[in-house]
């Protein structure tokens, strides 16, 4: 049972399945209702509000700035209504609860099942709703409280965000095994570029740092591959065919194979990784969340390295 009808107005979630799925007619199929009832709700609550909360784009409905203001106010409420619900089955005594977490491609492979397993041991039906995508979006959806929390690298700082934890984590370059960078002791990111390089695609934290380091050197860049998957890049590496750049997360069972070597970058400047832990700022979180979180927050110091 769907307890929001209670809580919400016909109108607001309309408003909130049209800005989900981009037009009236794929809400209106969703909700299984039809679509002149939810033009009519969208057409009053913006005569109520007084301004457009969608801009007509060719045949999709595109959210206005009103129009955001709005759908981050409906998801917070409806968030905190959920977490309201389950504490109360909570004190019925009912085993249940739903987190939700927002994280990058190399926690999800190297930290998070280790974290999962434990917690699943101690709380078996807490259900548990990861997201894996690039670290900018976890800070946005963590802002717009699509998720309870995130574990990402290099998060922003925001009057939305509070970052509960953080570990440097340091940058390094990665090489098969038998590459000859993996001979040396000390690795500068110049020496990496007498060789063809994989870098991460734009909008992955690495690549940020990477790019802020690469304007400083003079040598000419070879780019013999760019991909948003880490999982991809090391790949790639692990072949042979070039140099790539990460932290030590998400390499430990090459490393420990010599399939890969990992050379912290030793030029004078070159910034570690942060790995955080995020929430929305003045958010409480609700219990099954705030349980994992906990949980999260007395493991994560252990991957920081140095190595």
């Amino acid at each position: 049972m769907d307890r929001t009808h209670f809580l919400y107005s016909a109108a607001l979630r309309y408003f909130a399945a049209v800005a989900e799925f981009g037009s009236i007619r794929a809400a209106a199929r969703n909700l299984n209702i039809a679509s002149s009832a939810v033009n009519r709700q969208i057409l009053w609550l913006e005569d109520a509000l007084g301004v457009q909360v969608f801009e007509r784009i060719g045949r999709r409905l595109q959210l206005s700035a009103a129009g955001t203001i709005l759908l981050r106010h409906v998801r917070e409420t409806l968030t905190g209504f959920e977490a309201a619900v389950e504490e109360i089955d909570a004190l019925r005594g009912l085993q249940r609860g739903t987190v939700k977490i927002a994280t990058v491609e190399s926690i999800s492979e190297a930290i998070l099942p280790d974290i999962i397993g434990r917690f699943r041991r101690r709380y078996p039906d807490i259900h548990l709703d990861i997201t894996v995508i690039s670290a900018d979006r976890v800070a946005r959806i963590v802002e717009d409280a699509e998720a309870d929390m995130g574990i990402t690298f290099n998060p922003k700082k925001s009057d939305f965000l509070e970052i509960t934890s953080h570990q440097s984590v340091p940058l390094g370059a990665v090489v098969a095994g038998d590459h000859p960078l993996a001979e040396k002791d000390a690795v500068t990111l110049a020496d990496c570029l007498d060789y063809p390089v994989a870098l991460p695609g734009r909008g992955l934290s690495i690549r940020t740092s990477l790019d802020r380091a690469l304007t400083h050197i003079a040598k000419p860049l070879k780019v013999y591959l760019e991909a948003n998957s880490l999982r991809l890049l090391k790949s790639v590496v692990r072949e042979g065919a070039c140099v790539g750049f990460q932290t030590a997360i998400g390499l430990e069972y090459d490393l420990a194979r010599g399939e890969l070597a990992f050379r912290k970058l030793a030029d004078s400047g070159m910034p570690d990784e942060t790995l955080a832990v995020i929430c929305r700022s003045g958010r409480d979180l609700s219990l099954a969340p705030a349980v994992f979180f906990d949980h999260v927050l007395s493991r994560i110091d252990r991957y920081s390295t140095g190595n």
